[in-house]
């Protein structure tokens, strides 16, 4: 079954976000490491239609919803997200489907706020060699749990997916309960 156009889906999920999340959305947008990137020029400062036009020309229908749910999941609106991954169901890369996405992609805005075990996270990751020492040394100086989960998020678990299912393999024994909560959730 075809699901909704991706830009109207898009344009439907950004007009429901609160100016904050919005904002939040277009800072997550602007910050992305991966290419291709969005000119600040193109966003800043721009209402939902806008953004959502530059999301779709910039990444193509087919990278669009995967790229805007990671980042809707990122900032906490996972709802947005479900519902336009479901609006654009059969229009998109694979990846950007909830079920089809690995666990810690996922989770990535819960895993962020609520992982508070890191340091322990971190040792198991350098023995892993997931993280190499330098990437160890200046995630465990960086001031709080959430920011050195995004500096993990943002480097060596774009790597490959050995690498997220190490990190979850390290995440169900160092935060046992909140995984299990996480898995409950669908």
């Amino acid at each position: 079954m075809a699901g909704k156009p991706v830009r109207s889906a898009m344009m439907g999920a950004l007009q429901n976000l609160t100016d904050a999340d919005l904002k939040r959305f277009i800072r997550e947008l602007l910050a992305r490491k991966d290419k291709p990137r969005v000119p600040r020029n193109k966003v800043e400062g721009k209402d939902y239609m806008d953004v959502a036009d530059v999301v779709v020309s910039t990444f193509t229908e087919k990278h669009a919803v995967t790229v805007a749910a990671e980042i809707l999941n990122s900032i906490g609106c996972s709802d947005e997200a479900e519902t336009l991954v479901e609006e654009t169901s059969g229009q998109t890369s694979q990846s950007a489907s909830t079920d089809d996405m690995h666990f810690v992609d996922k989770h990535r805005g819960a895993l962020i706020q609520r992982v508070s075990n890191i340091d322990s996270i971190l040792d198991d990751l350098l023995e892993k060699k997931v993280i190499n020492q330098e990437a160890y040394t200046k995630i465990r100086l960086i001031a709080t749990p959430q920011e050195k989960m995004r500096a993990l998020y943002e480097g060596p678990l774009k790597a490959a997916k050995a690498c997220k299912d190490i990190f979850y393999q390290i995440l169900q024994k160092h935060e046992e309960y909140l995984i299990k909560e996480l898995e409950g959730k669908k």
